[in-house]
């Protein structure tokens, strides 16, 4: 838990206690609630959120709040992902006995880890904290959700429905609290406040979690990297390249932001991105666009983050066709002296060609230990053979076989991938776990041991070593 240490005598801190003081009360009210008290609640919060006419509200609001994405995009996001997540999580046990080990007589208890500080980035601001919150309170905790600046006014909106349906439902309603004014130094308070961070947001602020001094749940840089190999059903991996290319203008960081393909395919393939509204950038125009994307050639520039293809155009000076849906950029090289090999945030693609899958892998890992390792790439293959490949050669904690990438990784109707906004890195992307993190991840576990029925025996030597060892080394 966090302690009376942790707090500097300052106005903000001082502010940033008397939350976190509601919140742990709140939270020891529903401390030992029972399992089917604690469904009750996030079933409601979800509801809260989701129902017919508050979706289209929170939607259409956020897109005009943070002038990012669509509304579209958001919709699927407020309404479906949050009922995706919920259904994901509602028949899990998640109070008392979780988990039960018969072989080695050991039991694992869930308790509750306290308050959770949690950051909601701009870019998906309208699912990230009913996700968050609905996996906080699975684990009987309660939670403080920090906003970026530039989506106050819908998280406070979220976080107000979903505490009026749990007092409806008889919990207390801090159980969720919104900070209403955002700023940099409230975040890194109840960050060091609080007993455990679940941060998604820009790097900065996740490396500011991990150094907070309280136990941090991070997220790495996404820069997917999409392969298509000689056996794919080329229509279908079209398809959902741009659907996942264009969901909500590439706000989320799983956008295909490099799309390998094969020699065998390549130009037929290429005509088939095309086909589907892809356009070309070569020449002056990628200069164009790439002094467009990034300001100063290093930072993204948020003007042109998850904006349209035209507003982006426009911006950088270039024409564009009508049916424009996103951007191929051919690239060859990697590196901080190749921009478009990096995260993009844009409906903005870069182009590779390989001459096979092995070199598909070899162009993952250099692309992705410039921007993206550990997060995720994907394979569209018919080949178990390349997808197994791609999967072991890779470092990454992620492969979509055959799905579109931002749509899949996170967790989606057609997959078993765990629903979240949180997509644990590894150590690849400086993360302390390679989970799509959910509640499992903010709960502490108590593991109960028994005695075995028949203790365990030490073989010999010979069975335990081998004859061979034990002359190597004898």
């Amino acid at each position: 838990m966090a302690t009376a240490e942790k707090t500097a005598d300052t106005p903000v801190a001082n502010e940033v206690a008397e939350l976190i003081a509601r919140s742990r009360k709140a939270q020891a009210q529903i401390e030992n609630a029972t399992q089917e008290q604690v469904d009750t609640w996030i079933r409601g919060m979800v509801y809260a959120v989701c129902k017919p006419g508050t979706d289209e509200e929170i939607a259409r609001e956020t897109v005009e709040e943070t002038q990012l994405g669509n509304y579209d995009g958001k919709f699927k996001k407020i309404s479906v992902k949050t009922r995706a997540a919920l259904m994901d999580i509602i028949d899990d046990k998640s109070v008392g006995v979780i988990e039960e080990m018969p072989e080695r007589n050991i039991v694992k208890i869930a308790k509750p880890v306290g308050v959770i500080g949690a950051l909601s980035p701009s870019t998906n601001p309208e699912a990230t904290p009913v996700i968050k919150a609905i996996n906080a309170v699975k684990g009987r905790n309660s939670i403080i959700i920090c906003p970026h600046p530039r989506a106050k006014f819908v998280n406070a909106k979220i976080c107000n429905l979903m505490r009026e349906a749990l007092e409806k439902l008889g919990a207390p309603a801090d159980l969720v609290i919104p900070i209403e004014q955002p700023s940099v130094e409230r975040t890194n308070e109840v960050m060091k406040q609080c007993d455990r961070i679940l941060a998604t947001g820009g790097t900065p602020m996740v490396k500011a979690a991990y150094s907070s001094g309280t136990p941090a749940l991070g997220v790495g840089v996404g820069n997917a990297v999409i392969t298509v190999d000689e056996t794919a059903d080329l229509d279908d991996a079209a398809e959902k390249i741009l659907l996942s290319k264009t969901l909500d203008f590439a706000a989320s960081c799983s956008s295909d932001n490099a799309v390998v393909l094969l020699d065998a395919i390549y130009d037929t393939m290429l005509e088939k991105l095309k086909a589907k509204g892809g356009f070309i950038i070569e020449g002056e125009n990628k200069t164009k666009l790439q002094n467009a994307i990034w300001e100063d050639g290093e930072h993204i520039n948020a003007k042109v983050v998850a904006q349209s293809p035209k507003f982006i155009a426009d911006y950088a000076g270039f024409e564009i066709p009508e049916n424009t849906a996103f951007f191929i950029v051919p690239e060859t090289g990697y590196g901080p002296d190749y921009k478009f090999s990096g995260e993009k945030m844009t409906v903005t693609m870069a182009l590779y060609r390989a001459k096979d899958i092995d070199e598909a892998i070899e162009l993952t890992n250099a692309i992705q230990s410039y921007q993206g390792q550990g997060h995720s790439c994907g394979i569209y293959s018919t080949s178990d053979e390349n997808i197994q490949k791609l999967a072991e050669g890779t470092k990454t904690s992620r492969v979509m076989v055959n799905q579109p990438q931002s749509a899949s990784n996170s967790g989606n109707l057609w997959n078993g991938m765990r629903q979240t906004f949180s997509l644990g890195c590894g150590s690849w992307g400086g993360n302390a776990t390679n989970n799509n993190v959910s509640w499992r991840d903010l709960i502490n576990e108590t593991w109960v041991s028994k005695p075995l029925a028949t203790p365990k025996t030490l073989p010999s030597d010979e069975a335990l070593f081998g004859k061979d060892i034990i002359a190597a080394v004898g």
